[in-house]
């Protein structure tokens, strides 16, 4: 199957960074875009900007809320054929309350490991009955692959293991209608770092081997028009290989 055959996209972070450009760069080839997030005026300004189809609130965290939600929106669009479905704090545990470091900690291990999980297979028999097939996407990052970030110990494992989940979901899959994409980013000049003393030491100006969001873009399309299983970026494109 081609990464690009399919036509009805739902993205989740789809209003900001990364998640907002590929719904851009999805809109402007005529394919249908749905967005999901947790902020609902994000949501609503996003979707009229750049042309998606519908939005919807959601908290990939709040695991709970994922079975209605999958089933409304599998109701509403039964053409729904491509998944793209993480949040990073820095996390010290010589410099935070337990308590605090662990409400954050889970936090983040709900939104990366327990939303892009249940998602899936909340997807799953939706996909597997279109006859065209389906494709679903996720997004990792180059910490999946090297833990290079010290301040960043939960955010490391949680890519680490959406990395090996689809490796292992691509293979029990190989026989079916779902085709499997891990995107692995290096850093990107989003506002990921939000959290941190400097929120902007992810930007260029700061960080030579940081993608502009167009840059990080190129690549991605590149490896989308490749069909590529693994997608990397930049720096992250020489660790996939």
């Amino acid at each position: 199957m081609k990464t690009l055959d399919f036509n009805c996209t739902l993205i989740t972070g789809g209003s900001g960074g990364i998640g907002r450009a590929m719904a851009q760069h999805l809109i402007s080839q005529s394919e249908k875009v749905i967005i999901a997030r947790r902020t609902e005026s994000t949501l609503q300004s996003t979707a009229k900007e750049i042309g998606a189809a519908a939005y919807y609130i959601l908290d990939t965290g709040a695991v709970s809320a994922i079975p209605s939600f999958t089933a409304q929106v599998t109701k509403d669009h039964p053409d729904l054929d491509r998944l793209v479905a993480g949040v990073q704090r820095p996390l010290q545990v010589l410099e935070m309350k337990p308590e605090e470091f662990l409400g954050k900690a889970d936090q983040e291990i709900d939104i990366n490991i327990c939303g892009p999980m249940h998602l899936t297979l909340g997807l799953l028999e939706h996909f597997r009955g279109k006859k065209e097939g389906a494709v679903g996407m996720n997004v990792s990052s180059v910490l999946g692959f090297i833990p290079t970030s010290v301040i960043n110990p939960v955010y490391n494992g949680t890519k680490a293991w959406l990395h090996f989940w689809s490796m292992k979901l691509r293979t029990q899959l190989k026989d079916t209608n779902i085709k499997v994409v891990e995107i692995a980013p290096p850093t990107v000049a989003t506002n990921l770092h939000r959290e941190r003393t400097d929120p902007d030491d992810n930007k260029k100006e700061k960080n030579p081997n940081a993608l502009s969001v167009d840059e990080f873009m190129n690549f991605v399309i590149r490896g989308w028009k490749k069909d590529r299983d693994v997608i990397g970026a930049g720096m992250s494109e020489k660790v996939v290989e």
